[in-house]
């Protein structure tokens, strides 16, 4: 029989607001619809926070010993080639299983379990560097947003619940994640050409300037990227947050709360809604990426 109890409700996990465990549990069941279109079936890696957002916490690919039978979890692997048994989200109950333990947000596989072999997620992650602030980023995602439209794809914004921006990309479910990187790579070395003065494809750090950085390498194969709907353990429980296109001048990725999420499903829903039934061809961005090949370029530096 499953359940989703949660132990210890009036536990406070976020002390400078208040909000309890039971707090982050009910958040959870309230995105659980777009939350579930987001990451349902794929495999995550938790992070715990035993003590509350404040304290110390560790990452945990491998779910613990004695877990309840109807718990779904998948098989993944390390760059090392070690594998371990990941946590599924295959529902509510498990989102909330995890939350059970301290998890505040999930780190979430390119992949759905059932079809390990093809990244179905290109992730572009912006990631501003030190001096770059809100308005850096949003430049820069209009820049990628232009881009894409070139390319007649379709990317979904969110909030990466701290400074920067995710955009994602649903796949056909045709390319592994070693193309899938390759196209990051192609995407980010155009967006320099593009703007070198306010976006960056250099990895390594001293190299970036007052850039934004384009983090290719958050879609090399066995990489998780924070999730849409997941909370960070920050002071005011930020919330990666899906967000239109039409509203990123208007908004701020710290007025995404717990506290907020109520009205912000009231007012406007999931702008992510239908990603899933318009999967894109990433074959624009790898013919960018041969074109780059041939003209010289080598391949960019991968994570150590």
């Amino acid at each position: 029989m499953r359940s989703s109890l949660i132990t210890h409700p009036d536990k406070v996990l976020f002390p400078e607001r208040g909000e309890t465990k039971g707090d982050l549990a009910e958040h959870y069941r309230r995105v659980a619809e777009p939350l579930m279109a987001a990451m349902g079936g794929r495999p995550v890696l938790l992070q715990r926070f035993p003590e509350g957002a404040t304290g110390p916490s560790f990452f945990q690919k491998r779910v613990p010993k004695n877990i309840p039978d109807w718990l779904q979890t998948t098989t993944v692997s390390t760059p090392n080639g070690t594998t371990s048994q990941a946590l599924v989200a295959a529902d509510l109950d498990h989102v909330l299983w995890a939350v059970n333990l301290g998890c505040l947000g999930f780190h979430v596989w390119p992949y759905l379990a059932a079809d390990p072999g093809h990244a179905d997620e290109l992730r572009i992650d912006l990631d501003p560097s030190p001096g770059v602030d809100f308005d850096g980023i949003r430049a820069a995602a209009r820049e990628l947003e232009r881009l894409l439209g070139e390319l007649q794809i379709t990317g979904y914004p969110k909030t990466t619940g701290n400074r920067g921006l995710h955009v994602y990309v649903r796949l056909q479910p045709r390319w592994d994640s070693y193309q899938v990187r390759a196209a990051a790579v192609a995407a980010a070395r155009e967006l320099e050409r593009r703007r070198p003065e306010l976006i960056t494809a250099a990895w390594w750090k001293e190299e970036r300037g007052g850039r934004v950085f384009v983090d290719y390498n958050q879609n090399a194969p066995h990489k998780t990227v924070f999730g849409a709907w997941s909370v960070r353990a920050r002071p005011g429980a930020q919330v990666s947050t899906p967000v239109a296109w039409a509203e990123l001048d208007d908004i701020h990725p710290d007025q995404f709360t717990i506290a907020s999420m109520a009205a912000r499903l009231e007012t406007a829903g999931d702008p992510w809604h239908g990603m899933s039934d318009d999967p894109q061809s990433l074959q624009p961005l790898l013919d960018m990426s041969e074109r780059d090949l041939a003209g010289g370029l080598a391949d960019a530096p991968w994570p150590p």
